[in-house]
């Protein structure tokens, strides 16, 4: 097994985890007065829930009731079993199979305490029986049987944007689609074809006003341009290049779809796996969403670890959001940025006009393959890299409470 995990170190930092060669971020406004914690809630306000990569294939899918074929195509390992069997020999035995809301773990009681209104994922696995797979070295797949996984968490939308959600070809792109309406979860950034893939998903708010979630990719994640969606073919939504003309494509898509008290979420797949830089280029076209297409919040995600945290003109930027879920257990590599450890995000936005009044964070962890509480020591970690990382962005993170974390910001 040594000779396997060392295998593992090589595949995620070398072959199979290609890095962005970023930009350091610019330096951050001049010091202005710190906002956020407390906002002002006069009118109607709004909490989302975001988080990183959710990925239910693979290991995770095998602890489930229902597991796909095991039969993995990676250039050493061919089992998905091994997987779990790599975390079992770092933090202990996993009982097999799993109650479907075991996953989540203590994810579930934060999502009840904060009660967000709207819940929004990256999920980065196809959910599929179809065993025709992308000859790319890694791909992920959860049984459409074990759908359960996600609605134990009342997921509203899946941002689908990403590369790993065509892992298995077309015909799995069209039986995770049609699993995830049939589950109720609505999905953006992919579909049966372009019009399909650019259309938002729309969440409506009780009362009155819509949560629109646009998804993204970018081809520096590692999204091939055979699967970008056609007129006539299943795809995803790829952006062509992170420029104002994109901006511009964007805002005109958003304007036609957009109407008074919508809030509007771009959730975009870009970069490299590993490094805590942001490129200028993504700075630029986030802050271009925001100005210039109407978007309140730009949901970030790709690095296998959280990134810094920017509110521009009072609307949220997420760089990176980390892993929320994944079954990279007892892989040794890239240890230096604990991607074991995760971030929950509610953003509380005032509704009307998309303003962010506060963040809370809930610190978590992946421990045998289910999201767990973060522990104290862990949490002093987190809590030194989004302060290291967000001085340049104007943002500081102070812990509020026993187990949450308040983001400020100059404004």
């Amino acid at each position: 097994m040594l000779n396997r995990r060392r295998f593992l170190a090589w595949l995620y930092a070398g072959s199979l985890a290609t890095t962005l060669a970023g930009v350091p971020a610019r330096a951050g406004p001049a010091q202005r007065e710190m906002h956020g914690g407390n906002g002002d809630e006069s009118g109607r306000s709004l909490t989302l829930f975001l988080c990183g990569d959710v990925m239910t294939g693979r290991g995770i899918d095998q602890i489930l009731p229902h597991p796909c074929k095991p039969q993995i195509y990676e250039p050493y390992l061919r089992d998905a079993r091994d997987y779990v069997a790599l975390a079992e020999q770092v933090n202990g035995p996993i009982a097999r199979p799993v109650p479907y809301p075991y996953i989540w773990g203590d994810a579930l009681a934060g999502l009840e305490r904060m009660a967000p209104d709207v819940r929004i994922v990256n999920l980065e696995t196809a959910v599929t029986s179809h065993d025709g797979f992308w000859p790319k070295g890694i791909n992920y797949r959860m049984h459409p049987r074990n759908i359960a996984a996600l609605t134990a968490a009342r997921i509203d939308c899946c941002a689908m944007a990403n590369n790993h959600v065509l892992d298995w070809g077309a015909q799995g792109l069209a039986e995770t689609l049609e699993t995830l309406a049939s589950a109720g979860i609505r999905t953006a950034g992919a579909g049966g074809n372009l019009e399909q893939a650019q259309s938002p998903a729309v969440i409506p708010m009780p009362g009155s006003g819509r949560v629109l979630v646009f998804a993204f990719g970018e081809r520096y994640s590692g999204i091939a341009d055979d699967w970008v969606a056609t007129p006539s073919r299943h795809g995803i939504d790829l952006l062509p290049e992170l420029s104002r003309a994109t901006v511009d494509e964007v805002a005109a898509r958003v304007a036609r779809a957009k109407k008074p008290g919508d809030t509007v979420v771009a959730s975009i797949h870009w970069g490299g796996n590993w490094g805590y830089e942001i490129p200028a280029a993504h700075r630029d076209f986030a802050h271009g969403l925001i100005e210039h297409a109407g978007i309140d919040i730009v949901h970030g995600h790709s690095s296998h670890h959280f990134k810094g945290i920017e509110v521009y003109r009072e609307r949220l930027i997420l760089y990176g959001c980390g892993d929320f879920l994944n079954d990279y257990e007892g892989i040794l590599s890239n240890v230096e940025y604990r991607s074991e450890l995760g971030l929950m995000y509610f953003p509380t936005l005032e509704a009307a006009s998309g303003r962010l009044l506060r963040l809370t964070l809930l610190p978590t962890r992946i421990r045998r393959m289910q999201i767990q509480r973060a522990q104290a020591h862990e949490v002093a970690w987190q809590v030194e890299v989004l302060n290291r990382e967000g001085r340049a962005l104007g943002t500081a993170v102070t812990p509020d409470g026993e187990d949450r974390l308040r983001v400020d910001w100059r404004g």
